[in-house]
């Protein structure tokens, strides 16, 4: 986890680039605990943007990066992403490592560009987007862990293409495993909401996560 002393530079650096940038510029500092992943905000300014709040959960990017080696992690600088409610946000993430190299926190800055996106010809430089990270498509944020589960669920169902009552055992397997893949079940009682999604039991639930 981040220490208080770190947690105290980075809130000094995240409080000036709010100021420097106004009220549509989100900082967000997330301490990574895989014990408590429901709660990883511990600062945050500027959280009308993504309507969020000290205390509030990861969002999907945060949930891959504890999911994967961090040894694998590169910052994200200057990326697409969208709010809830439709918003465009220009967003940067920032990963800090201890000397271990085991991922202590996420340093995040999200601009609200959607009302400069209207005027872009004007304000195109400002506005400018890495076309590298353009082709990716926009990532979503969402305003809570509930939210950002029942994303990560859809996701699954589109993933196989077939409504819940005509999947297969196999495609519940691929479900669930995609869903383990993105670190959906470090969240809190995940596993209740899946197995009551997909109609099977926790057990079933269990054995997919382990099944080749």
């Amino acid at each position: 986890m981040i220490f208080d002393d770190q947690l105290n530079l980075l809130t000094q650096v995240a409080k000036a680039l709010s100021v420097q940038f106004g009220e549509d510029c989100e900082i967000v500092i997330h301490r990574i605990d895989e014990k408590d992943i429901d709660n990883t905000i511990v600062y945050i300014e500027n959280g009308h943007v993504t309507s969020r709040r000290l205390g509030d959960g990861p969002s999907m990017a945060v949930m891959e990066a504890v999911n994967k080696d961090p040894r694998t992690l590169k910052d994200e600088i200057n990326y697409l992403t969208r709010t809830h409610d439709g918003r465009i946000l220009k967003s940067s993430t920032i990963y800090l490592k201890d000397h271990d190299g085991k991922l202590t926190g996420i340093f995040a800055i999200n601009y609200d560009i959607t009302n400069m996106i209207v005027a872009e010809n004007a304000i195109k430089t400002l506005v400018s987007i890495n076309e590298e990270e353009k082709s990716k498509g926009t990532k979503y944020i969402p305003k809570d862990v509930n939210e950002l589960l029942d994303d990560l669920i859809e996701e699954s169902v589109k993933l196989v293409g077939k409504p819940v009552p005509l999947m297969s055992k196999n495609d519940k397997i691929k479900c669930v495993q995609f869903l383990n893949d993105k670190g959906a079940f470090l969240v809190t009682k995940s596993g209740d909401k899946v197995s009551e999604f997909f109609n099977i039991s926790k057990y079933t639930l269990y054995s997919y996560l382990d099944a080749k």
